[in-house]
């Protein structure tokens, strides 16, 4: 790959994490296995090609379809243009399972575990927005107001 392969972007804008490559390549092999740091770079160059060319499929697969966003639909058929079919129910197990990995944890869009009531809610937005009232009109220095009863704030 020619290191301005990708518009405007040189080798090393469009590289991966060695040493999350390392970790994953040494994970796959026996413990007595030992890779020469070239090979590593030589997986790391293929892993980044393969991306690139999967991403391209994808691009085109999308197109056809008169889409403008990729959806892992388009992935997963640009894998089976591509010639990688026997591996489209592993990489669909492991979206899924990304799926389900994200729905649980913060980022994942879901407000998981916060159980408030719109009364609650409404008293904390209440607390927020005195503290940064008391910071912008203090500048950081006083202590903010403390709600009283019913979630109103008694300056």
């Amino acid at each position: 790959m020619d290191p301005m392969d990708i518009v405007g972007k040189s080798k090393e804008d469009v590289s991966l994490p060695k040493s999350t490559m390392c970790k994953i390549i040494k994970e796959m092999l026996p413990p007595d296995v030992r890779v020469a740091r070239d090979t590593q770079d030589l997986l790391v160059e293929c892993c980044v090609e393969f991306i690139n060319l999967l991403s391209s499929e994808s691009n085109e697969v999308c197109a056809r379809e008169d889409k403008k966003t990729i959806a892992p639909e388009h992935v997963l058929k640009a894998l089976e243009v591509l010639g990688f079919g026997e591996y489209i129910e592993e990489v669909y197990a492991a979206y899924e399972q990304h799926k389900l990995d994200t729905l649980d944890s913060p980022k994942g869009g879901k407000c998981s575990g916060v159980e408030m009531t719109e009364e609650e809610a409404v008293a904390e937005q209440q607390r927020m927005f005195a503290e940064a009232r008391a910071r912008m009109n203090n500048n950081g220095l006083a202590k903010p107001a403390e709600p009283g009863p019913q979630g109103t704030i008694d300056s």
